[in-house]
């Protein structure tokens, strides 16, 4: 009789922001087993529970034994069974004798090939749940995405924390499974204070409200994050939340029976920074700190409780004093790092050691300014703001509040800035120069940040890079894909007109002889444009309409969206598949024709009507679309050439390209390589064509 199957994994506190991710892979883990095995349909509904002692699944309709299959084995072809005098061949023979059958016992079938082959059916009978979930279960616990394990007591026993008991039950009978030592039974324990002792589950269905009821545990992690998320809500009083996302997701996986509570600190200590009074909230008591409507910081917090209680006064005030102590601590090292100036701090950077085969933190600054400098002359903005930002944007790394709280470098780095008098832009710069920090971060606003941020990003790329650490697979240990990324978005959305390799080479070139591979600038090259690919993706270009445009190697980013959009017009028009054709038909001539002539067209060499059109409408169109391209007008450029569409119709129609006389070959040669040289002035259109 099918019946809900319920599987509990209890546990000592499990890796808060690991909880989810365990629970998903659990739930999911054990009931893709029971499907495969036949145990349950396919279509059969499932529930995860992820709290932070039990780990846990439901599942509806599960059989208590696994129906009979019929496994089918193939053998060799029947044509490849018997030799020339009839007699079986050794393949034949040894796929009788693997299956326990006679030869004659063997049946012929056609398989997707459409090729007769021999095949054994047998049925294997199915086994009990018990056998089957034992299975899976060892399975599942084996693979589920843990990093480090842990050993207890006197066994063999590994987990990520030591397992304290298993349930097992199919509808109200216990299955006899076992796991860490543990044999199955269908006794578990609810919250570790609110509970009244050991709970027995009589049915598998009524787990996640006897849980609740009996043992003060919210199983459901999606349930307790939502009952959180409401009590905060409600507890905020029109308040802002000015949490981190992923804070709600960490305190649900350290709570069973949440409740929240409402404290406050003294308004003092509002003249610290807000970022470091949040963030310290935030890390190191997973308080929920509150603005008011403009997001200004309040001297207000809540806090999530795994206790409810009716006189709380004593877990509010216990958490004011610990938030005041952290506070403090906050406060006494921003008032330590004021003392000293950003510029005092340089030479200190010289003790800090960026990569060992690059040298320290100080030779990083050296850099920095360096290539800051000529980006902004490039930007033709301010080049002594720039480099005066360059030169302190790493100072706040060895102070005492970015040691505290590393997130907060470069923050910080601004505020101590404007505090030491240094202009606006160059605080700003300083704040802005490690953005985008991730996918769909704010990017640097002025140029003098631009530069600053580039600039950064570009001495990473070029000194990692160079020296062999390249990305692999999902490896990336110094973010260098993410480093290329934001390169592209800063030159791509702030539109700067600067040109990528010349970009590429002033960076390499900051670097010492020897220390990076002379090729590295044209490798990062290609390096970007991939991730320029991955980019444009993301914005709903198509492979084809991207490759057109990157395949043609822009050396300026800040014009490929308006290229990519011409191109999407271009293709709209009635001229545009035979257009993309013809230049896709010209590729392929001029690559068979390698090397190609170094001649201009001679009109003297003409032998064909056609000829002389093409090279008309060429001569025609070549000062229009330049014309347009000075003035950025990709549309007008591409479209510019849908008059072209006759005179290249007619020429492929009556020329042939490849004539016998090497002369006039090669102007024909040299007249498609200037037709191909035009068309392709904003987008290889050959990529357009199927």
């Amino acid at each position: 009789m099918a019946e809900t199957l319920l599987l509990e994994l209890r546990t000592e506190e499990l890796p808060p922001k690991l909880l989810s991710k365990l629970g998903k892979a659990f739930s999911e883990g054990i009931t893709l087993g029971l499907k495969e095995r036949g145990y349950c349909p396919q279509h059969a509904p499932f529930e995860g529970y992820a709290a932070p002692r039990r780990l846990a699944v439901r599942v509806i309709s599960v059989e208590a034994f696994q129906p009979d299959r019929t496994v089918e084995r193939k053998g060799p072809a029947k044509a490849a069974g018997h030799d020339a005098q009839g007699n079986p061949t050794p393949a034949l023979l040894g796929f009788a004798r693997s299956c326990g059958i006679a030869l004659e016992d063997l049946e012929t079938s056609i398989d997707t090939k459409g090729i007769e082959v021999y095949l054994h059916r047998s049925t294997h009978k199915g086994s009990a749940l018990a056998e089957g979930l034992q299975e899976i279960l060892t399975e599942v616990l084996a693979k589920l995405p843990v990093h480090k394990v842990m050993r207890w007591g006197a066994g063999d026993a590994q987990f990520v924390r030591p397992v304290h008991g298993l349930v097992a039950l199919h509808g109200s009978e216990i299955i006899p499974i076992q796991a860490m030592g543990h044999q199955a039974s269908n006794t578990t324990l609810g919250h570790r204070f609110l509970s009244n002792g050991v709970i027995t589950l009589h049915r598998a269905e009524d787990y996640a409200n006897t849980m609740e009821r009996e043992g003060k545990v919210i199983a459901s992690f999606t349930q307790r994050r939502e009952k959180i998320r409401d009590q905060l809500d409600l507890a905020a009083k029109g308040a802002k939340l000015l949490s981190a996302p992923e804070l709600l997701d960490e305190v649900t996986a350290l709570v069973e029976w949440p409740f929240v509570y409402s404290g406050e600190f003294d308004s003092s200590f509002l003249d610290v920074p807000t970022e470091c009074l949040t963030l310290s909230m935030q890390q190191h008591q997973k308080y929920f700190p509150l603005g008011d409507i403009n997001g200004k910081l309040l001297n207000r917090f809540l806090l999530v409780s795994n206790i409810e209680t009716d006189r709380p006064d004593e877990i509010i005030h216990g958490n004011e004093r610990v938030l005041r102590a952290r506070l403090s601590d906050a406060r006494f090292f921003y008032e330590q790092d004021r003392k000293q100036t950003l510029e005092s701090r340089i030479p200190g950077l010289a003790n800090v050691v960026y990569h060992n085969k690059l040298g320290s933190v100080l030779n990083r600054i050296e850099r920095l300014e360096a290539l800051a400098t000529w980006i902004a002359n490039a930007l033709r903005s301010d080049p002594a703001m720039a480099s005066r930002a360059a030169r302190l944007c790493k100072a706040d790394l060895v102070t005492e509040m970015v040691g505290e709280f590393p997130e907060l470098q470069g923050v910080m780095g601004a505020y101590y800035a404007r505090h030491d008098g240094e202009p606006d832009d160059i605080a700003n710069a300083i704040g802005e120069h490690y953005r985008p920090r991730f996918a769909g971060d704010d990017l640097p606003n002025s140029h003098s940040a631009c530069a600053v941020a580039l600039a950064d990003k570009l001495d990473v790329l070029s000194g990692i890079y160079g020296i062999g650490q390249i990305p692999t697979g999902d490896k990336d240990p110094f973010g260098l894909r993410r480093q290329a990324l934001g390169v592209v978005r800063i030159l791509m959305e702030r539109a700067l007109p600067i040109e990528l390799p010349a970009l590429l080479e002033q960076s390499a070139a900051t670097f010492p002889i020897g220390v990076i591979a002379n090729d590295t600038a044209e490798k990062l090259y290609v390096f970007i444009l991939d991730r320029a690919r991955n980019l444009l993706r993301e914005k709903h270009f198509t492979p084809e309409e991207i490759e057109s445009v990157l395949s043609t190697s822009p050396s300026r980013f800040d014009n490929i969206p308006a290229r990519l959009e011409a191109v999407q017009q271009f293709r709209l028009l009635e001229e545009a598949p035979s257009l993309s054709a013809a230049n896709k038909r010209i590729r392929n001539i001029l690559r068979k024709a390698e090397p190609l002539p170094k001649l201009s067209v001679d009109s003297q060499h003409f032998s064909e009507t056609a000829e002389h059109q093409l090279f008309e409408e060429i001569l025609k169109l070549s000062p229009i679309v330049e014309s347009q391209l000075s003035e950025g007008d990709y549309v007008g450029a591409l479209k510019a050439l849908s008059s072209a569409r006759g005179p290249v119709d007619q020429f492929f129609d009556t020329v042939m390209v490849m004539a016998e006389d090497v002369a006039i070959r090669n102007n024909r040669l040299s007249l498609l390589v200037r037709l191909e040289i035009l068309m392709n002035r904003v987008a290889d259109i050959s990529k357009l064509s199927n």
